[in-house]
């Protein structure tokens, strides 16, 4: 019987498409950066990962929305400034102004009601993390007796990665 695994996507199309569409969400904030501003009716609801890598906010903002937060870009906001990764954008926030700055990456929803567009995206996966715990020093050669300790175990990922 033949081996049937399905092709492996070198290529890592789903994770191109979400770059190419976190691109629209660029231009339309390029649009509402412009002197014009937003136009017409719409306005955008930016939903994003609070603690995710790049993510800056206030530290009182944060604690209030310490996992996610969703920001509405319509007639009050200030210094919408766009770089290549991400924006930043003045709000204000119980009458106080505060600067909020977003990787694209860390957007997982844009919405804009006044024509029902919605993109909606994966939060980005966490960065695979290898722990090596290093050998300790003992004093004495012989095994100790089990302590029932259920400390943390310490698992290495190198057997689970594809050669």
């Amino acid at each position: 019987m033949a081996d049937e695994t399905p092709p492996i996507d070198e290529m890592h199309y789903e994770l191109l498409a979400q770059d190419a569409l976190r691109g629209v969400i660029r231009s339309a904030l390029e649009r509402a950066a412009s002197p014009g501003g937003i136009p017409g009716t719409h306005h955008f609801y930016i939903t994003f990962g609070t603690r995710l890598p790049g993510v800056s906010l206030p530290p009182d903002i944060l604690a209030k929305y310490p996992e996610e937060m969703t920001v509405v870009l319509q007639h009050q906001y200030w210094d919408l400034a766009l770089e290549p990764d991400r924006f930043s954008v003045m709000l204000k926030f119980g009458g106080m102004p505060k600067v909020l700055s977003v990787p694209y990456k860390a957007i997982t929803r844009f919405y804009d009601p006044a024509v029902q567009f919605l993109l909606q995206f994966e939060p980005p996966a966490p960065e695979e993390a290898v722990v090596v715990e290093a050998p300790r020093p003992t004093a004495e050669k012989t095994p100790s007796a089990p302590t029932g300790d259920d400390g943390p175990k310490v698992v290495s990922l190198d057997q689970f990665r594809k050669k």
